[in-house]
């Protein structure tokens, strides 16, 4: 209602839900790619996880980012 007599506060709220979505499919696409660029896991563990992030993708997206290890950011040379 507040928004339909404020035509600025509306397209401050598109934009505010814009970013917010853009973002949600950022972190996804991330999550995605970070998934297969990992070395600590097998081929499996990255299907499983691929799986998982594109059946339920924000859930799966979320989960993942809880499960990873946080050693995983260590760049391997090896």
């Amino acid at each position: 209602m507040l928004a339909y007599d404020f035509p600025l506060l509306s397209l401050t709220l598109a934009v505010l839900w814009f970013f917010f979505i853009f973002s949600i499919f950022f972190a996804i696409i991330w999550a995605f790619i970070d998934n297969f660029r990992r070395h600590d896991h097998g081929g499996w563990a990255k299907a499983g996880w691929a799986f998982v992030i594109l059946i339920i993708p924000f859930f799966g997206m979320l989960i993942y980012l809880i499960a990873r290890p946080p050693e995983a950011d260590a760049i391997q040379t090896t």
